[in-house]
């Protein structure tokens, strides 16, 4: 363990496998104290266990909820700020991919809830400690896959148009970076930075939730994909190095910016989607 993050308290969600797990461990091998968030309790706290043990730093922790539930992500705002008196990294990790059209106990569909709204509700709970202890970031986990086309605002909840499986993801993920774009302007004077990524393919768990054809087809992929080590990499990178200090609104590939899809930087889009999103959240923040 080293001491480049000592006396930092970094927020994880997605973090009990794949690269949000080791983006986990890397960060507490740094001397952060990690707050990972996952849904089991045993399965939660045995991770919690295996990250103490591997880094070295008995400071890691963990929180519970089932992010696709608008108020379990409220639930887990106000836990944290209960246990925790700053926060100077947020990576919004959590995310999945459904094949099917799936509707949450609030009446979103699945993959729009759980890969965007939720994205933006725990974040914007937490803005106010990520100010108070500025310099403060924010790492947001989107994907190649958002350059699937312009959002469908007629149809976010794949309820006309059958978007589902790919689409529905590739529309979450692009909604993760003009959230990111739109909030890193918000943010300007702050001190506290946001920034999106593209992992990479990775092979871990990701989408095998699924049965049928998707389920073969993630399987196949996974045999040509970066490993959960290598796909942590640009996360890390983003919430730790000096390099991107002061660094805001940007989209990385490999440790490196560069440009995301022309309908991502669409102003007007996306400062709907953030009027949309405050109205599906019940948090009106503007």
């Amino acid at each position: 363990m080293t001491n480049e993050m000592n006396g930092k308290v970094v927020l994880v969600t997605g973090a009990t496998n794949g690269i949000g797990k080791v983006t986990a461990l890397e960060l507490a091998k740094k001397g952060a104290t990690v707050v990972i968030v996952g849904r089991n309790p045993e399965k939660t706290a045995a991770i919690v266990a295996e990250l103490q043990q591997q880094s070295g730093n008995p400071a890691v922790d963990c929180l519970l909820a089932d992010l696709s539930q608008m108020t379990q992500v409220r639930r887990l705002a106000s836990e944290f700020k209960q246990k925790y008196n700053r926060l100077d990294v947020l990576v919004n990790n959590a995310g999945s991919h459904y094949s099917k059209r799936q509707v949450t106990a609030d009446g979103y569909e699945l993959t729009f809830a759980f890969n965007h709204l939720a994205y933006f509700l725990l974040t914007l709970l937490l803005l106010d400690l990520l100010k108070a202890s500025a310099p403060a970031r924010i790492v947001n986990v989107s994907s190649i896959a958002h350059q699937v086309g312009p959002l469908n605002f007629d149809d976010l909840m794949s309820v006309k148009y059958g978007m589902v499986g790919f689409r529905a993801y590739g529309q979450s993920k692009l909604a993760n970076i003009m959230f990111t774009y739109d909030l890193a302007r918000r943010l300007e004077g702050t001190g506290v930075t946001v920034n999106v990524l593209h992992p990479g393919s990775v092979n871990t768990g990701f989408a095998k939730n699924n049965r049928g054809i998707w389920r073969v087809v993630m399987g196949l992929i996974s045999h040509f994909s970066l490993t959960p080590e290598q796909g942590a990499q640009t996360s890390i990178f983003l919430a730790s190095s000096p390099e991107v200090a002061g660094v805001s609104g940007k989209y990385f590939d490999r440790c490196r910016a560069v440009p995301s899809s022309s309908a991502s930087y669409d102003r007007v889009a996306q400062q709907r989607l953030w009027s949309v999103s405050e109205e599906l959240t019940g948090l009106p923040v503007s």
